[in-house]
């Protein structure tokens, strides 16, 4: 990564992490992806007492198509492996996006029997933003807070092309989705904006929606 696309990715991602002060909820709520570091952060966070179940919601995304199991199955594993017992887990398995992150997990709860007053989704750092707000359109009514693995740029930043990628793509849905009504708006600083577009120019378009 040459120093032009740094500065302009360091950029994108201040603004895309979001760090929250915790309280007590009713679930976490794992978002799955190529990171298995988010399931470990949500068994951490089970032990740590902040909610009684983990939900780990994803099948098979952009990412991680070519995977034998779906990333419920993967991320579920992971978090049995850092001591979340099968009595407190939840393996949604069909959802291919955020939106169906939330609604397909929404639906699992409910028809579990799950109350849902507060929750915590837990996803990588730089889809903390785009995560919360869309929980806020797709499951109104909960109070979401978002949290994430304390890395910072440089652990994601050996990924290259890949989380650069990912990240303009992400930064593109927090406008393209509002205006959709997939999530709910969200102010995007003009530097942001002009930082996202030097860096599609620049060939980091995969994941924009074109």
């Amino acid at each position: 990564m040459d120093a032009r696309t740094r500065e302009l990715a360091r950029i994108v991602w201040d603004y895309l992490v979001l760090s929250e002060p915790l309280s007590k909820a009713d679930v976490i709520l794992a978002l799955g992806s190529h990171d298995t570091r988010v399931a470990v952060h949500a068994a951490r966070l089970w032990h740590e007492g902040w909610a009684p179940l983990v939900v780990v919601s994803g099948g098979r995304g952009k990412v991680t198509s070519g995977w034998e199991l779906t990333e419920a199955r993967v991320f579920g594993r992971v978090a049995r492996e850092h001591g979340v017992p099968d009595r407190a887990l939840l393996l949604e398995e069909t959802a291919t996006n955020t939106g169906e992150n939330i609604t397909a997990s929404r639906r699992l709860l409910a028809e579990r029997g799950v109350a849902v007053e507060r929750g915590i989704l837990v996803a990588k750092p730089y889809m903390t933003r785009r995560a919360l707000a869309t929980a806020r359109r797709q499951w109104a009514g909960v109070g979401w807070v978002a949290s994430a693995p304390e890395l910072g740029f440089e652990a994601y930043a050996g990924e290259e092309r890949q989380f650069v990628e990912l990240m303009v793509g992400d930064l593109q849905r927090m406008v393209v989705y509002a205006e959709r009504g997939f999530q709910v708006p969200t102010h995007v600083p003009a530097a942001v904006w002009a930082a996202y577009e030097e860096l599609a120019r620049l060939g980091f378009d995969r994941h924009v929606i074109r």
